[in-house]
């Protein structure tokens, strides 16, 4: 095996990990003309965006991530012809919905108005809220989905960044007086993983709202896994390789290169490369913080789910939690260490649009709640209390499940730390300076043999979780200014 020293490296950089950035990071290089190898040490590619057969024969389940809008969205997925290698996407008629009790679940639809309409009181408040920000979206886009808090598109940032930066739970109660459009917006804010009374929650209400009206949220046909593929398809294309199975274990399973890029954790960085580091940044990483992890449930289902309010039926993502005080409570308990006895349950049903996920007549779904960082507690019959609270008979239907607590999702996938899916917490201290407080968040101080440049591309990095490949496209970028 060639080593770091040698006079002439086997390639320009190596990518160890080829989730989606990892894969973005080697298309991004190797578009510029670099010769980039990419090491995976599972037998498959894809990082989040796996599909394999969890439960029974003929039944296709997403490992994790299913439903993508940051992928539509992401400004370099929008780069790739993503459909000429196979991507198909479905987009369900209902983006997300919120049952309630008592009354009929709130539904978020492409449509502003059609969602607002069902929100009693507070129709004219979510139009006023949600229409400006569809209408900016792009510069939103923009501006969240980079490195650096330099506003690019001032006016619109002003009026985003006012709302963004407040905890979502105060913004619920200030935009809205119903209960509707209030546990609405926390549905969406909760999936930022830390209590809705914490700065910043709002942004991830906003973000995910307008998400669902200006691009829909959509998912793959045939499993995530078909993006994962399309994406190595394109890094052979442009003559990067991928070589799966290959598992480093330590510096000396690296070939020779002129960078080295990690779609890795911080953790599994400083394993690997640590006394290279310098003490001050190797301080830093230690000091990183990881959030909580997620209990995972993926079923194979012998019918549709049995929703009490029909509608439900139709959308693709569904939040179980009831009104914004036990949703809040919820979370604040799962920052605290506790693991809730109402959970709140993010529940996808993909195959309410892509029957080819299961044998004809049956169906797939999965669920998770957020419980504390490391757990391995069984969080099943909670889980399913909270989908029987809204879909009496939901037991009956089920064929068979597949179960994963916090620390089974890290030895899945070793960069969810504890079962940390988003990398790191993404809280206003650590949103934006993740992993540590650099110009160049990408690059990694470090002390190498023969010129050789270290970085980390993965969601430890700005910004921060979700399929859109941009941590790995700006670290690539940081590679080539210096190759």
């Amino acid at each position: 095996m060639a080593r770091e020293d040698e006079s002439m490296p086997e390639y320009d950089a190596v990518i160890v990990g080829a989730g989606p950035n990892g894969l973005a990071a080697a298309i991004t290089l190797a578009r510029a003309g670099a010769r980039a190898l990419v090491l995976e040490g599972q037998a498959t590619l894809g990082g989040g965006m796996r599909s394999q057969a969890l439960t029974l024969p003929g039944f296709t389940h997403d490992v994790c991530s299913t439903v993508l809008p940051l992928a539509v969205a992401s400004p370099f997925f929008r780069t790739l012809p993503l459909e000429r290698l196979g991507v198909r996407w479905a987009t369900p008629e209902i983006q997300a919905a919120h049952p309630l009790d008592g009354e009929p679940a709130a539904l978020v639809r492409r449509s502003v108005a059609q969602t607002a309409a069902a929100l009693g009181r507070d129709a004219g408040a979510y139009r006023r809220l949600m229409n400006p920000l569809v209408r900016g979206h792009r510069a939103i886009l923009d501006q969240f989905l980079r490195p650096l808090p330099i506003p690019r598109h001032p006016l619109m940032m002003a009026y985003f960044g006012a709302m963004a930066l407040l905890p979502a739970s105060a913004l619920a109660r200030l935009a809205f007086r119903g209960e509707r459009a209030r546990a609405v917006f926390a549905g969406m804010a909760a999936h930022a993983i830390q209590p809705l009374d914490h700065a910043i929650t709002a942004s991830f209400g906003l973000v995910l709202g307008l998400l669902c009206h200006a691009v829909g949220w959509p998912l793959v046909v045939g499993g995530s896994q078909g993006l994962a593929d399309a994406l190595a398809k394109v890094t052979r294309e442009l003559g990067g390789e991928i070589a799966t199975g290959r598992m480093v274990a330590a510096w000396s399973d690296l070939p020779s290169a002129r960078a080295y890029l990690f779609d890795t954790s911080p953790r599994t960085l400083l394993r690997l490369a640590g006394e290279r580091i310098p003490a001050g940044y190797w301080r830093q990483l230690e000091r990183y913080r990881y959030g909580p992890g997620v209990f995972k449930l993926d079923y194979a289902l012998g019918a549709p789910i049995p929703w009490r309010d029909p509608a439900v039926a139709h959308a693709g993502t569904v939040h179980l939690g009831g009104a914004l005080d036990e949703i809040r409570a919820a979370e604040s308990d799962v920052w605290r260490g506790r693991h809730p006895e109402r959970p709140f349950v993010l529940l996808v049903q993909p195959t309410v649009v892509d029957p080819s996920r299961a044998p004809a007549g049956r169906h797939t779904a999965w669920a998770y709640c957020h419980v504390p960082h490391g757990s391995t507690q069984d969080m099943t019959s909670p889980i399913e209390a909270q989908i029987e609270r809204f879909a009496p008979g939901f037991r009956d239907v089920i064929l068979a499940r597949s179960a994963r607590h916090a620390l089974d999702m890290e030895a899945y996938n070793p960069n969810y730390v504890g079962g940390d899916i988003n990398g790191g917490v993404q809280d206003l201290r650590q949103l934006f300076t993740r992993p540590a407080v650099r110009l160049d968040p990408y690059r990694v101080p470090a002390r190498m043999a023969g010129n050789a440049r270290l970085y980390l591309c993965s969601s430890s990095t700005p910004p921060g979780g979700g399929v859109h490949g941009l941590c790995g496209y700006f670290a690539a970028r940081s590679a080539l200014r210096r190759l």
